[in-house]
C-alpha cells in the first residue's frame, strides 16, 4: 500500500493497516528502523480501545 507524504510530512495510514493494528484517533504509534533498513510501524499504546460495554462495566447501580 502506498500513500503520499504531505508538505507537513504527514501521511494517512491506510484503513486496513489501522484496523489490523487497532489504531483509532488518539492512538500513539512508533516507527522503528529494522536491521534491513525498512521502517516498521507499531502501535505504541498496546491497550486496545475499550468497547462501550467495557467502559460501563462495574458502574451498574451507582
Amino acid at each position: 500500500m502506498a500513500t503520499t507524504v504531505t508538505a507537513k510530512g504527514q501521511v494517512t495510514i491506510p484503513k486496513p493497516v489501522r484496523d489490523l493494528l487497532g489504531i483509532v484517533p488518539g492512538s500513539q504509534v512508533d516507527f522503528h528502523r529494522a536491521a534491513d533498513g525498512s521502517v516498521v510501524l507499531t502501535r505504541a499504546d498496546k491497550k486496545r480501545p475499550a468497547s462501550r460495554f467495557e467502559k460501563l462495566r462495574g458502574h451498574a447501580g451507582k
